[in-house]
C-alpha cells in the first residue's frame, strides 16, 4: 500500500519533505532480535562478536533486545534468520502502525508514551532506568508490532540519504529522548 512519510508536525526539516511512499508486501518481526536469539547465531554460525561483557550492561539476559550491533552484524543475523533488515520507508510505515499523520505510533499524545516505549527515565510502565526492557514488555503498536519505539535503535537496509557513507538507525532506545520517539526521526552510523 502507500502512505506519507516524513512528518509535517513541528516543522522538523528532517522529516521533511512529506511524500508518498508505495510498498509491496513485506514481512516484520513482532519483536526486536533478542540476545538469546544472536547468541544461537554467533553458535551455530561461528560468526565472530566480542561485545558480549557491553551487552550484558545493559541487555542483561536472553529475552532482552540485542544491542551493540553494527549494521553488519545486523545483516549477517539477518541473512542466518533467512531474512533481511526493512528498508526505512518500510521501517516507517510498520512502526505507524496504521495510524496516518500522527506524532507517534500511539497517537498524538507524548504523556502516555510510557505505556509504548522504553527510553530516558522511568515512569509509569517504563520500570527500566538505565538498561533495556525484555522484549514485548511494553504495548505493541496498531499492528501488534513491539518495541518500534523506544527500547533499542533499529537499522534499516538502505544507505543514508543525507550521507552516502553511513546507514539510517530509527526508533530511538533505552538511553535516548522523546525528540527520538517520532516514527520519522532518525539517525546515521557507519555500518562496522
Amino acid at each position: 500500500g502507500s502512505f506519507e512519510m516524513g512528518d509535517h508536525h513541528d516543522g522538523m526539516s528532517s522529516a521533511l519533505p512529506v511524500h508518498t511512499v508505495t510498498l509491496d508486501a513485506f514481512y516484520m518481526d513482532t519483536h526486536e532480535v533478542t540476545v538469546g536469539q544472536f547468541r544461537e547465531f554467533v553458535s551455530q554460525s561461528s560468526y565472530t562478536y566480542n561485545g558480549w561483557n557491553d551487552v550484558a550492561k545493559y541487555s542483561p539476559g536472553d529475552d532482552y533486545p540485542m544491542i551493540y550491533v553494527s549494521w553488519n552484524d545486523a545483516v549477517a543475523y539477518a541473512e542466518w534468520a533467512g531474512k533481511r533488515l526493512p528498508t526505512e520507508a518500510e521501517w516507517e510505515y510498520a512502526a505507524r502502525g496504521g495510524l496516518e499523520g500522527k506524532r507517534y505510533s500511539w497517537g498524538n499524545n507524548e504523556g502516555i508514551a510510557r505505556g509504548y516505549a522504553n527510553y530516558e527515565g522511568v515512569e509509569g510502565k517504563d520500570k527500566w532506568d538505565r538498561s533495556t526492557a525484555p522484549v514485548g514488555s511494553l504495548k505493541p503498536n496498531g499492528y501488534g508490532l513491539h518495541d518500534m519505539i523506544g527500547n533499542v535503535a533499529e537499522w534499516c537496509q538502505d544507505w543514508s540519504e543525507s550521507d552516502q557513507d553511513t546507514k539510517p538507525l530509527r526508533g530511538g532506545g533505552w538511553n535516548t529522548t522523546t525528540y527520538y520517539l517520532r516514527e520519522f526521526r532518525f539517525y546515521n552510523a557507519l555500518p562496522t
